[in-house]
């Protein structure tokens, strides 16, 4: 089997797609392209997937419609393209579960950099050795580091997208602590990662929908005002 990472490109920019295609595969990876949805569903059904980089304009169905019916089935990692002026994409992209996002126009190396990134993160290709302590609990529910998963008091999995997964991490190595938002983004991202505050506010949000009996009232996941965020329980690590 290939240890080639195989990324689907979809993007109706024939131009784009030439361009990126070329520059990854050029540096190690395999990829096929996609110009609209109907032909992205094709090839998950054909082909082991990686990353999806899926660009929000789209023919038919725009991309940040394909990141929702996506996420509604899959934790399939996905890099979104977005238009340079258009912080309202980037924001809805990751509320609706994008991994991350990179503005129009971009450098190719850029673009390859995150995918490397964001499949580390998500232990897809990653060659990173994972510490000894590898189960954190906390408030009857457990997360384990090497297989990437969590699960709720009642044993049940939650699943996590990558980023999600990497900020919930964070969290736990650092309980009862405050943290930044530029911290959590250095911390979960790296320097190179262009920070953008927002990101962090919607994966908490997107955390405590899912973590959280009350999201509206957080008992975990603590904001700190002019400060940053704080996760609340007692973590032990096994």
């Amino acid at each position: 089997m290939s240890l080639q990472p195989h990324i689907l490109v979809v993007e109706d920019d024939r131009e784009v797609s030439t361009l990126v295609s070329r520059f990854l595969r050029a540096n190690g990876m395999r990829v096929s392209l996609a110009s609209d949805g109907r032909a992205m569903d094709k090839e998950l059904r054909d082909a082991r997937i990686d990353l999806i980089v899926l660009d929000v304009m789209l023919p038919a169905e725009d991309g940040l419609s394909i990141c929702r019916r996506l996420r509604a089935s899959s934790m399939m990692p996905i890099i979104m393209l977005t238009a340079k002026a258009e912080d309202i994409d980037r924001i809805v992209g990751l509320e609706m579960g994008a991994d991350d996002y990179l503005a129009k126009p971009f450098n190719p190396r850029e673009l390859l950099a995150r995918i490397r990134s964001v499949l580390r993160r998500t232990s897809v290709h990653g060659a990173e050795v994972a510490p000894q302590s590898g189960v954190f609990n906390f408030a009857g529910w457990r997360l384990d580091r090497h297989a990437r998963q969590l699960f709720n008091p009642d044993g049940a999995h939650v699943a996590l997208t990558g980023a999600e997964f990497d900020l919930l991490l964070v969290l736990c190595e650092r309980p009862r602590r405050v943290l930044r938002r530029e911290q959590l983004i250095d911390l979960t991202q790296g320097r190179a990662a262009h920070p953008f505050e927002r990101s962090v506010d919607i994966l908490v949000s997107r955390l405590r929908q899912k973590m959280e009996q009350n999201p509206k009232v957080p008992v975990l996941f603590q904001t700190i005002r002019s400060g940053g965020y704080m996760f609340s329980p007692e973590v032990t690590v096994a």
